[in-house]
C-alpha cells in the first residue's frame, strides 16, 4: 500500500468517526451558541463599564477624601482589573471557538462541551475571586471613614469574618444562579441536541 492509499484510508476513518452534523441541526446548535456568545458580550462590557465607574467614583465626586483612601481603593481596583483580565482571556478563548465555523462535526461539540464544563469552574472561581476585594474594602472603610463610635477590636474582627463568610456564600449562589440563567440553560439545550446526535 503506498503513501495516497494510506492518507485516503487514514481520511475515510476519520470521516467515520466523526461524522458531520446535518444542517437541520446544525441551525439548532447555532441559535443557543449565539446566546452564549451575545451574553459572553454583554457581561464583558458591563464588567469595564463598572470597573470604570468605580475609578470615577473614586476620583472624582468625593475630592475631600483622604489620599490614602483614595489611593488604596485604586490599587484595590487595578488588582480588580489584572483578576478580572485573567478569567476573561480564558472566557475569550471559549467565545472565539463557540464562533468558529469548522466546528460542524459531532466530536467537535463534544469537545466544546468539555470547554464549557471547564469554563464553568472558572466562571465560578472569577466570582468568588472577589471576595478578598469585598473583604479589602470593608477593611478600609472601617479605617477611614468616621464612626459615631469607634469600632472596638473584636467588633472589627467579627465584621470582617462574618462578611467573608456571608460573602463566600453569597457569591457562590449569586455565581451559579447568574451561570444558570445566562449560559447554564443554553448549554443543556446543546447538550440535549448533541444526546439526539448520539441515539442517531
Amino acid at each position: 500500500m503506498n503513501i495516497d492509499d494510506l492518507k485516503n484510508a487514514w481520511n475515510d476513518d476519520v470521516s467515520d468517526e466523526t461524522p458531520e452534523i446535518s444542517i437541520e441541526h446544525k441551525n439548532k446548535i447555532n441559535l443557543p451558541l449565539e446566546k452564549i456568545r451575545k451574553n459572553m458580550r454583554m457581561e464583558f462590557w458591563s464588567t469595564v463599564g463598572i470597573l470604570i465607574f468605580g475609578f470615577f467614583i473614586v476620583w472624582v465626586p468625593i475630592p475631600e477624601a483622604p489620599f490614602k483612601f483614595k489611593f488604596y481603593i485604586t490599587v484595590l481596583l487595578f488588582s480588580m482589573v489584572i483578576v478580572v483580565s485573567f478569567f476573561f482571556s480564558k472566557f475569550f478563548k471559549l467565545y472565539n471557538n463557540i464562533g468558529n465555523p469548522m466546528m460542524k462535526t459531532f466530536d467537535s461539540l463534544k469537545d466544546l462541551m468539555y470547554q464549557f464544563d471547564l469554563n464553568k469552574q472558572y466562571y465560578l472561581s472569577f466570582m468568588l475571586s472577589f471576595v478578598p476585594f469585598l473583604v479589602c474594602e470593608l477593611i478600609i472603610v472601617i479605617e477611614f471613614l468616621p464612626h459615631r463610635k469607634p469600632l472596638s477590636d473584636f467588633q472589627a474582627a467579627t465584621t470582617i469574618i462574618s462578611t467573608l463568610a456571608v460573602g463566600l456564600f453569597g457569591l457562590f449562589l449569586l455565581a451559579k444562579y447568574w451561570y444558570q440563567i445566562f449560559y447554564g440553560k443554553y448549554v443543556n439545550q446543546i447538550e440535549n441536541l448533541l444526546s439526539e446526535l448520539q441515539k442517531k
